[in-house]
């Protein structure tokens, strides 16, 4: 990895490609990101030298097994500041961590009459589980609305979030508008209230430092993959009072302490949500990609990221026929961008892309509420990383021309 340069391409085979003739410019990295070899040679590293499960064996192995999946764990604690490992919940991914929540806290202390505050800018993985929560129980289900510009409105916030208010659930970044939410000032608002604040980080904690202490929310979840790391592994970080005072999310081994015939009890943080066999490689895997990213430095991908987007948004904005959804404005936005061309769908948009080597995606990006809100049924949506170039953006300028001169849309 050259640090001087920027130039991490050597690091990502899957970027040094051709695809349709054309050199591939990857720009669906809200969905997914690529892999350095790094990350791929800690798996077989892994697989091929320390393979065990971890926790129950004595033997060297097993010891080794459960040395790489602990050291993970406090990796994860280093890189979002969280106040022990014993926080840190190891998951399927960001969804099944915002499950976890539901059906444990959630089951637990919201009560008829009680109420859940959202974004309307929510993922379903952090709509869905509040809103069949809220069904379930007689609650009353909110949502925080934006302003003109794509921003979360405070003063909305200020008025849905009541003292009959449990809990506020938000994301971090948008991963359609990319919007950032405030999140210390939503905190204050809603722990002002009695509630605690839940926040879905999948598009945040591979892109810019996250401290969870100075943000002081009481959960914070993301996913592996968008950070690099191997499919099938996120994290849960929970305030350790409230998980010690939570339910067990699965039962089975790992989780328990003692077990007899009608009465069993449960084992401690971080333990207790972590039941049976859990994705030991992917957790190595993951402590490889925080490995790689904090040698890079998350201000300095952040910086990367900012500066991408401020060559290519006003750019793509300029276009005649092209409308770009979310803040105009460079520095309110994250690598994501969401657009339309004028007449065409967003799946022919992805599709004439892709023939210029241009990966974007297109659709709802599961978030069909804000697609209803924002008055259109799908968006292309183009989401850089730090691995992108400008070069890649000016592909993406390109290709979207040649596609509005392909279809005879408006001007060039």
């Amino acid at each position: 990895m050259d640090n001087n340069t920027n130039n991490y391409l050597a690091d990502f085979p899957a970027l040094n490609q051709e695809v349709n003739d054309e050199r591939l410019v990857y720009l669906d990295n809200a969905a997914t990101v690529q892999r350095p070899r790094q990350v791929v040679q800690a798996l077989v590293d892994f697989y091929e030298q320390d393979n065990a499960n971890v926790h129950r064996g004595v033997y060297t192995l097993a010891e080794r097994a459960t040395k790489d999946y602990e050291e993970a764990r406090k990796k994860v604690q280093k890189f979002i500041n969280a106040p022990s490992p014993n926080e840190i919940i190891f998951t399927k991914g960001c969804t099944d961590g915002l499950n976890l929540v539901a059906a444990t806290y959630g089951e637990q202390n919201i009560q008829s009459d009680d109420e859940i505050v959202i974004l309307i800018m929510e993922h379903h993985s952090n709509l869905i589980p509040w809103q069949q929560l809220a069904k379930k129980k007689g609650a009353a289900l909110k949502y925080i609305e934006l302003t003109p510009d794509g921003e979360l409105d405070l003063t909305d916030a200020k008025k849905k979030i009541t003292d009959k208010t449990k809990i506020v659930a938000v994301t971090h970044a948008s991963n359609v508008l990319g919007t950032v939410t405030p999140l210390t000032e939503l905190a204050n608002i809603a722990h002002q209230h009695g509630a605690v604040i839940i926040v879905d980080g999948a598009q945040a904690v591979p892109h810019m430092h996250v401290d969870v202490q100075a943000l002081n929310v009481d959960f914070y979840a993301f996913s592996g993959h968008k950070m690099m790391s191997p499919m099938g592994i996120g994290v849960l970080y929970g305030k350790a009072n409230l998980l010690r005072a939570m339910p067990p999310y699965q039962y089975g081994g790992e989780m328990i302490n003692d077990v007899h015939r009608d009465e069993s009890t449960w084992a401690d943080i971080p333990f207790k949500f972590e039941a049976g066999t859990q994705n030991i490689a992917g957790a190595v895997g993951l402590g490889a990609a925080i490995d790689y990213l904090n040698n890079i430095g998350m201000d300095r991908i952040a910086q990367k990221e900012r500066e991408l987007v401020n060559y290519v948004l006003p750019k793509l904005i300029a276009i005649p026929d092209v409308e770009v959804y979310g803040p105009q404005s460079p520095a309110k936005h994250t690598g994501v961008i969401a657009f339309n061309i004028k007449g065409l769908h967003p799946h022919d948009v992805a599709t004439a892309l892709d023939m210029d080597g241009v990966a974007v995606r297109a659709g709802h990006h599961c978030a069909q509420p804000l697609m209803e809100y924002l008055g259109v049924t799908a968006t292309a949506r183009a989401s850089f990383y730090f691995y992108n170039t400008k070069e890649d953006a000016d592909q993406l300028i390109n290709a979207i021309k040649e596609t509005k001169e392909f279809f005879n849309i408006g001007t060039v």
